[in-house]
């Protein structure tokens, strides 16, 4: 992942230290900015969807995957609300900001 855009998924991750997408409207319209609100949109849908796994009685679990040496990791839940199952190939740096999300680290568990 490109470390900027690694920097500016951090900053909207970090309740802390707001990123206001208004004020920052320039940088989120360039392709790094679009590429940083893609992320951060789906690690935060993938962290509701591991809460409420956990919250149901469902499982989240890693696969990890070495593919080109990219490190890319698959994430599955099981959502017996919806009865199916999500799959979510992540790169390892993507990986890494989920797990800095709360309540995310200990849902998963290595599969």
């Amino acid at each position: 992942m490109d470390p900027f855009v690694r920097r500016l998924v951090e900053r909207l991750l970090d309740a802390s230290k707001p990123l206001s997408r208004n004020r920052h409207f320039h940088t989120f319209e360039t392709p790094e900015g679009k590429r940083a609100l893609r992320v951060w949109k789906r690690l935060l849908a993938l962290q509701r969807d591991i809460e409420l796994a956990r919250e149901e009685g469902g499982s989240s679990r890693v696969m990890r995957q070495v593919v080109a040496a990219t490190g890319e990791v698959t994430v599955e839940l099981k959502l017996h609300h919806l009865k199916t199952t999500r799959t979510a190939t992540l790169e390892g740096a993507e990986f890494e900001l989920l797990c800095q999300l709360p309540g995310v680290r200990e849902s998963l568990r290595d599969g």
